[in-house]
């Protein structure tokens, strides 16, 4: 004779026997304070770069080649796989995790050559990321054209 389903008591009671306790708290934390040290590097390369005297504009654009260059690099020699899992969003929002997605599918799949394999695969997480913020800054752009053309 086969067993009845769960009564919905038992069946919470079985859900809440099994679930691992939440760690969010623990992530929330990892996330801010590896996210955070990911900026403040940002920040100590701008101003850095200011001393160098390199400009107002450029500094930034020096701040983020740089960053983008340490994410790559230490994607490259398996590095930031480990702070990943580690710190969760806070090593993917900075700009060191748009270089990490694009350079771990082209670093997965090199061994397939460089054209079917890194290719290929370049710009497969990163590809829709930046068809969306190129998409989106156009539309923008469009809506505060056509809002200072009427506003003026």
């Amino acid at each position: 004779m086969s067993r009845q389903p769960y009564t919905p008591d038992e069946y919470r009671e079985l859900v809440s026997r099994l679930t691992p306790p939440s760690r969010m708290l623990r992530g929330y934390w990892r996330a801010f304070w590896v996210g955070g040290t990911i900026c403040c590097l940002g920040q100590a390369l701008t101003l850095w770069a200011e001393q160098l005297n390199l400009g107002e504009i450029t500094a930034p654009m020096f701040t983020t080649s740089a960053l983008v260059f340490l994410g790559t690099t230490l994607t490259g020699i398996g590095v930031y796989d480990v702070i990943g899992k580690y710190a969760g969003a806070g090593s993917a929002i900075p700009v060191t995790g748009f270089a990490n997605s694009m350079a771990a599918p082209a670093i997965e799949f090199q061994r397939e050559g460089p054209i079917t394999g890194v290719g290929a695969r370049l710009f497969t997480l990163a590809g829709p990321v930046l068809a969306y913020g190129i998409s989106a800054s156009v539309a923008v752009g469009v809506v505060y054209w056509l809002v200072k053309g009427w506003v003026l």
